[in-house]
């Protein structure tokens, strides 16, 4: 029993041992088949790496600047809601261990810690994850709050008019707040320390939007949103929101690139190419597979981050060299916070800087900046009907990716 984690692989294996079996699947499960779980990473393995060398790597960053603030790594610790089913007053642990490292967090609506709370605590760059209600006087009073407080961007989540079918948390009676039954009960008590702790702390609530809605109770985290949400948001919102917050506002949940012409007609000054880690649209494209047709559209004119699925720091650098600016990563933290709890998500972040270095230095990138679609080939099965096993830059860098080499994103030094 590994209780010392060397990778995020082992951290979801220390949390699927610590977590009862209906809070583990919460957190692990995808939508439907979860065919899309499976495509992000089978879309990641396809990609290889091209080690180059000599190459002078002796003196290597990996800093970035997004939005006029550097940060020590081109990772940010994306939103997740519930976060304190996985250790309690999660979110304050998430963003105590970003700012530790340096890299921005972003606090979800559905957090179990208020606003105050998070801004309050340590000295790291927030920023605020926005659903829009069906009340649009709850949004705004969001997007005041988080003025009011500091979070220096604004991300607006828009890939969830209608809640995935996410079987794991159906199957499992997955409830907020919790619903004991026989077979929970037994859980409960073969994860004593996770038990004990919830005791203490108390059952976690959704404190931002019990505050705003006065939420008592819901069945599932599925029926709360298809209640709260608006299944009739567009463009229009989006502007609407563009008016109101006068930060860097950025659109996460993107995975037509053909939206990118809208978004840069209204301002918007970054995409978070999503599939929401393959737990809404079951079968959806992985986001590594559509990143280069997002930064062929938007060339350097949008800052363009991109989650779903990354899980090392060679994942991160992939996604470097087909045009991100950055990567979210969401289920690394929470499966090393429920291990271990805000040490854990400072040993995770740490895990993927010293993998993010290896890679950086064994493929000949001094920065962050140097890495681009020559630094990889595209792995086809034999089955292909395209003649060869590895293609130069992956099947969409020959013609959607020209531009990426030569990018200079406006948001990166």
């Amino acid at each position: 029993m590994n209780n010392n984690p060397q990778s995020i692989a082992d951290f979801r294996e220390l949390a699927r041992r610590r977590l009862p079996r209906f809070v583990f699947d919460f957190i692990d499960g995808g939508s439907g088949s979860e065919n899309t779980l499976a495509e992000n990473r089978a879309a990641l393995d396809r990609i290889r790496l091209l080690g180059s060398a000599p190459i002078d790597v002796s003196d290597c960053s990996q800093s970035v600047t997004l939005f006029g603030h550097d940060h020590a790594m081109p990772v940010i610790v994306g939103p997740t809601g519930l976060a304190g089913v996985a250790w309690p007053r999660g979110d304050i642990d998430l963003a105590r261990a970003a700012g530790s490292a340096g890299i921005p967090f972003v606090m979800s609506t559905a957090a179990t810690a208020t606003m105050e709370e998070v801004a309050e605590v340590g000295d790291g760059i927030k920023w605020f994850q926005l659903y829009i209600f069906k009340n649009r006087d709850v949004s705004l009073r969001l997007v005041s709050k988080a003025r009011a407080l500091g979070f220096k961007a604004l991300e607006v989540t828009v890939d969830n008019a209608i809640p995935g079918r996410r079987l794991r948390d159906a199957r499992n009676g997955f409830s907020l707040p919790f619903r004991w039954t026989a077979t929970k009960l037994a859980s409960l008590a073969a994860h004593p320390a996770w038990s004990l702790r919830m005791a203490r702390a108390g059952a976690p609530r959704l404190e931002v939007m019990a505050a705003e809605l006065g939420l008592q109770q819901t069945d599932t985290i599925a029926e709360l949103m298809q209640s709260q949400l608006d299944p009739s948001v567009g463009w229009e919102d989006i502007k609407w929101v563009r008016d109101v917050w006068d930060g860097p506002l950025l659109v996460k949940g993107m995975l037509d690139p053909g939206q990118v012409a809208k978004a840069l007609e209204i301002g918007v000054d970054g995409l978070v190419i999503s599939n929401h880690g393959g737990r809404q649209l079951d079968g959806a494209v992985a986001t590594i597979d559509i990143l280069p047709e997002f930064r062929s559209e938007a060339g350097s004119r949008l800052t363009l981050l991109v989650d779903s699925g990354f899980r090392t720091g060679s994942d991160i650098a992939r996604a470097l060299t087909l045009g991100a600016d950055a990567v979210q990563v969401g289920r690394a933290t929470l499966y090393a916070l429920a291990g271990k709890g805000e040490a854990g998500v400072r040993q995770a972040l740490s895990i993927l800087k010293s993998e993010l270095e290896v890679t950086q230095m064994l493929m000949g990138a001094r920065r962050i900046q140097d890495f681009g679609p020559a630094m990889l080939r595209t792995h086809r099965s034999p089955q292909s009907p395209q003649a060869g096993l590895f293609t130069p830059g992956g099947a969409q860098a020959a013609s959607s990716l020209s531009l990426v080499k030569d990018k200079q994103p406006k948001t990166m030094l």
